[in-house]
């Protein structure tokens, strides 16, 4: 009896370990709002990591966490460091490239654990509207492409942008 559970155990953490190998070597998440501005009144909200404090989700969540500015006061060379709680962690990100219609920045997070990817704003005029894009890309670690086998990184970190596009149409359209 224990052995034949044991075999089925054997069997299914092998076939979850396939099936994992089998994901992308990448991962891609965004998101989109439609915001009743121009993208001059948008961008900087995007190009200004102080600006971020006013709909960032991830600020709502740890109001206390310990942040830290440095470089560029905006734009390219603009850095922001975080040190959080447990559904912050810690990291740091900084803007590499920032033009009218796209802010790019490098986001390292060091903790609870370490990933180095890749967010991005475009920003698309549709005449009285200006459509924003969030995403965030990068590679996709085995350890990573194992975990999303039971969580929908999607869905998980699509919920969080969807509710900061929300903040930020909020505070555009004022």
């Amino acid at each position: 009896m224990f052995k034949k559970i044991g075999i089925a155990v054997v069997v299914l953490i092998a076939a979850v370990l396939i099936y994992a190998a089998t994901k992308p070597d990448t991962f891609r998440v965004e998101r989109t709002a439609s915001i009743k501005a121009p993208p001059e009144k948008i961008h900087p909200l995007l190009n200004s990591f102080k600006q971020h404090t006013a709909w960032s989700p991830w600020e709502k969540k740890d109001p206390a966490m310990k942040r830290a500015y440095s470089g560029a006061e905006s734009g390219k060379g603009s850095v922001y460091e975080w040190d959080g709680n447990s559904d912050i962690g810690k990291g740091r990100i900084e803007i590499t490239e920032t033009t009218p219609s796209k802010v790019a920045m490098k986001l390292d997070f060091l903790e609870p654990f370490e990933a180095h990817n890749m967010a991005e704003f475009t920003l698309s005029p549709k005449g009285e509207t200006t459509d924003v894009t969030w995403a965030i890309f990068g590679p996709m670690p085995y350890i990573s492409k194992v975990m999303t086998i039971f969580c929908n990184m999607d869905t998980m970190i699509g919920k969080e942008f969807e509710a900061g596009l929300a903040d930020l149409k909020a505070l555009a359209e004022k």
